[in-house]
């Protein structure tokens, strides 16, 4: 049996085993991964979006990276299981053009 911190048992009125413990570490873990991986997103959306159309080469940069950060952000949602983008794609007001870099129609 293992041994929770004070802060934690104080929370569980009985007692967890270690393998109950490592499945809400791996879940904290990916929450927070997620959360990150949105958040990486929006900024490289919102740097997108203000940049000058006029110049190509930062436009390009922040296509790329746009679309980068999106990736990655669906990836992290599907290993969390959330396999439909859609939602995301409207909240975040994904641009076609990022999305057509990643291979969506």
């Amino acid at each position: 049996m293992l041994r929770l911190p004070n802060s934690v048992t104080g929370l569980m009125s009985h007692p967890v085993s270690g393998d109950t413990v490592l499945q809400h570490e791996i879940v904290a873990e990916q929450a927070s991964s997620l959360g990150h991986a949105g958040r990486r997103a929006e900024k490289a959306l919102g740097r997108l979006a203000a940049v000058d159309s006029d110049d190509g080469q930062e436009l390009q940069r922040c296509l790329y990276a746009a679309a980068d950060a999106v990736h990655c952000y669906f990836i992290q949602r599907e290993l969390c299981g959330l396999r439909k983008h859609d939602d995301v794609i409207s909240d975040l007001s994904i641009p076609g053009n990022v999305l057509a870099r990643l291979g969506a129609r």
